[in-house]
C-alpha cells in the first residue's frame, strides 16, 4: 500500500558573501551619477548658500563673517519688503484664479469628444519657451500704439487703456495674466487626471438620488479631486514665489518698482551689486518663507483633503 507523504518545502539559498557584496557595489555603481549630481548640484550650493548668507563677500575679495547682520539688512530693507509684498500680490492672484480657471476647463474636456488634441492644445505653452512667451505678451500688452490689446480696446470699446507693463499699479495684474496663461495647460491635464480616477458609479448614485450638477459638483466632485488640488495649489504657490524670468524679460523690474519680486532681489544683489552674502540672506529668507506656507498648506489638508481608503 503506497503512503502519501507530503514533500517538505526546499529551503531558500542562501547567498554567499561574495555575491552580495558584489550585487552592493553594481547597485554603487548605478546610483554614483545620481547621488554625485544630486551632491554637486543641490547639496553643495545649498550648504555653500547657508554659509555665505553669515558672511560679507564680492565674490572675489576676502569673506568677513557678518552674522545676523545681512538678515537684518534685508528684513529693514523696503526693497526687499516690496519685493516681498509683491511675491505675495503675485500669488494670491496666480494661484486662486488660475487653479479656479484650469478646474473649469478640466471639467467641460473631461467629456468632451477629441479631448486629446484639447488637452495638447492647451499644453502646448507650458513646453514653449519663457522667453519667447514673454516676448509675444510683451506685443500685446505694449501700453505705446502698437499694442494689440490696448489698441483693440480703443478701437473696439472706446476705452482708454492703462499701460500695462509700465503702470506701478498694473504691472503686476499684466504679470499675473502672463503667468495664468503659461501654466493653465499643465494645470488642467492634472485635473483631467484626477477627474478620470472618479469612479462613475458615484456620480450615477447621485444623479439617480436627485442631485444635481452643482450639487454633484460640491459634494462628489470636489471631495474626491482634493488630493488632487492640494498638489496642484502646494506647486502653484512654490512656482509663483520662485517667478523671475519672465518677468525679467516682460518688463525690467529696475525700470518698475511694482515689478519687483523676492528671487529678481535676490539677482540683482548677488549679480549686479556683487554682494553675495546679502544674496544667499534673502534667498534663505525665500526658502523659509516657502517653506512655512508649505506647512501651513499641509497643516490645513489634514481637515480639507479627503483621501479615498
Amino acid at each position: 500500500m503506497a503512503v502519501l507523504t507530503r514533500a517538505r518545502p526546499r529551503a531558500g539559498r542562501r547567498q554567499a558573501p561574495g555575491v552580495r557584496n558584489r550585487d552592493g557595489w553594481w547597485a554603487a555603481f548605478f546610483l554614483a551619477p545620481q547621488v554625485t549630481a544630486l551632491a554637486v548640484f543641490l547639496v553643495f550650493p545649498l550648504g555653500f548658500a547657508v554659509v555665505l548668507a553669515f558672511m560679507r563677500w564680492d565674490g572675489l575679495g576676502r569673506k568677513e563673517w557678518a552674522g545676523l547682520d545681512n538678515f537684518a539688512a534685508q528684513l529693514s530693507d523696503p526693497d526687499f519688503g516690496l519685493a516681498v509684498w509683491n511675491t505675495v500680490k503675485l500669488a494670491l492672484l496666480t494661484v486662486p484664479v488660475g487653479l479656479a480657471l484650469a478646474l473649469l476647463i478640466a471639467i467641460a474636456l473631461n467629456n468632451v469628444r477629441g479631448g486629446s488634441f484639447y488637452r495638447v492644445l492647451y499644453f502646448m505653452p507650458v513646453v514653449t519657451s519663457s522667453v519667447a512667451v514673454a516676448l509675444m505678451w510683451q506685443i500685446i500688452l505694449a501700453g505705446d500704439e502698437n499694442g494689440v490689446l490696448n489698441n483693440s480696446l480703443r478701437s473696439w470699446f472706446g476705452l482708454t487703456p492703462p499701460d500695462w507693463l509700465g503702470d506701478t499699479g498694473w504691472v503686476i495684474v499684466a504679470i499675473a495674466v502672463v503667468t495664468i496663461w503659461s501654466s493653465l495647460g499643465l494645470n488642467v491635464v492634472i485635473f483631467l487626471a484626477g477627474l478620470q480616477t472618479i469612479p462613475p458609479q458615484i456620480v450615477e448614485a447621485a444623479r439617480m438620488d436627485g442631485a444635481g450638477s452643482v450639487r454633484i459638483f460640491r459634494s462628489v466632485t470636489l471631495p474626491l479631486l482634493s488630493p488632487t488640488i492640494f498638489f496642484s495649489t502646494v506647486v502653484a504657490v512654490i512656482s509663483s514665489f520662485q517667478a523671475f524670468d519672465q518677468i525679467y524679460v516682460l518688463v525690467r523690474p529696475e525700470d518698475n518698482e511694482g515689478a519687483r519680486t523676492i528671487v529678481y532681489q535676490v539677482y540683482e544683489l548677488g549679480f549686479k551689486d556683487f554682494e553675495f552674502g546679502m544674496s544667499s540672506a534673502a534667498a534663505l529668507i525665500l526658502l523659509a518663507l516657502t517653506l512655512l506656507v508649505t506647512l501651513v498648506q499641509f497643516a490645513a489638508q489634514k481637515r480639507l483633503v479627503h483621501y479615498d481608503s
